[in-house]
């Protein structure tokens, strides 16, 4: 079997989520978006789908490195796709070979009618998820005081979530970011919920040594589950000296680049007590697998950053396992249950005990809607 093509169909949607200066999602008004479909075509039939990727990357830096080639090989497209990143960056991120990376794995699932889980070895078929909101916004009722983010976290608890994480208030909010009122925050979020639901924080990622370590020592008063990059992460000395002062877990890296190999670094120098990788930070399933793998010969925790099918597939393969499946981001003005246009469902209902189930269907079980996309096509 050889890849052919992959075909690449922008088209459009309606959208109620906008995106501030600093690229935070948030409620807004009804709008237009452009998206795309990509196809990975073989001479056999077979096709794997993702979306999200310029068409010009697609023709110009994609098409040269897979073309002709066998799509189960996705390792060694992974390692090409890796090096070639040294010199198309600018348009080469981890981001796009991770929609590629996904979309082979889509392949090979839908080929031997398996979901993906189950071809990377299969660990659980269910796994509890904790509600991850948005960032903090200064809409009247949304997610602008502590008492708002404790009468969502309330709401949250209510639907069946057995754990909650506040993303708190980041620029370019006039008065953020603050670290008493992240503090302020969480503590209204621990009284309204009781002690037995494990809370979290994911803060904003500049602040100085001194703030990351009140605003850790804080939330160790408050029985945090654990603490997301509060510091530069490019500064692994800063979170050493961090994760050495404190007894809330930090958790990291998330976002710094480097795939597997930061993870590694991270580790043997003790900079955090929970590793975090997501498809989308490290270039897709492939690379993820190399960390969760990573970890479990260290004995080191991996929590998976972000929600998606992708992510859900790998937490169902984990042996360590992972805790928790991100669930969002969520807020009290955006349906998260109500599918996206272009899709027939969501990928991750909950049920009423806080658990995702995973899908069983073929690939990674996201049900487009073709229909939806050929009537919007652009």
């Amino acid at each position: 079997m050889k890849i052919t093509d992959i075909e690449v169909q922008p088209f459009k949607y309606v959208s109620n989520v906008v995106r501030d200066t600093e690229g935070h999602g948030h409620p807004g008004p009804e709008h237009d978006v452009t998206g795309t479909l990509i196809t990975i075509v073989t001479d056999e039939g077979a096709k794997g789908y993702g979306f999200g990727i310029n068409p010009d990357v697609v023709e110009n830096v994609i098409k040269p490195a897979v073309a002709g080639e066998d799509p189960f090989y996705r390792e060694r497209i992974w390692q090409r796709l890796k090096e070639w990143q040294r010199l198309h960056l600018g348009v080469l991120s981890d981001r796009i070979v991770g929609v590629i990376d996904l979309a082979l794995w889509d392949l090979a699932g839908r080929y031997l009618g398996q979901p993906v889980y189950r071809l990377l070895g299969g660990y659980r078929d269910t796994i509890p998820a904790y509600a991850s909101t948005m960032c903090g916004d200064e809409l009247p009722g949304g997610l602008d005081t502590p008492e708002s983010y404790a009468n969502y976290a309330e709401e949250c608890v209510k639907k069946g979530y057995k754990a909650f994480k506040l993303h708190t208030w980041m620029p370019p909010i006039r008065w953020a970011p603050d670290p008493k009122m992240d503090v302020a925050a969480c503590r209204a979020v621990r009284e309204r919920v009781g002690p037995d639901v494990d809370l979290m924080v994911d803060c904003f990622h500049y602040y100085s040594r001194e703030q990351a370590l009140y605003l850790g020592r804080e939330l160790e008063k408050l029985g945090f589950r654990w603490i997301e990059e509060p510091m530069d992460e490019h500064s692994i000395s800063s979170y050493v000296w961090l994760s050495g002062q404190l007894d809330i877990a930090v958790v990291g890296p998330e976002t710094s680049e480097g795939k597997m190999h930061t993870r590694a670094e991270w580790i043997v120098r003790n900079a955090s007590d929970i590793s975090r990788g997501g498809v989308f930070d490290v270039g897709g399933i492939t690379p993820l697998m190399k960390i969760v793998h990573l970890c479990e010969s260290f004995g080191v925790a991996c929590e998976i950053h972000s929600p998606g099918a992708g992510n859900l597939h790998v937490l169902a393969a984990m042996g360590i396992p992972g805790e928790y499946y991100e669930r969002g981001l969520l807020h009290p003005f955006i349906d998260y249950d109500k599918p996206a246009p272009y899709l027939k469902e969501i990928i991750d209902p909950l049920d009423g005990d806080g658990n995702v189930h995973v899908p069983q269907k073929p690939g990674l079980g996201i049900e487009i809607d073709f229909d939806y996309i050929r009537a919007n096509a652009v």
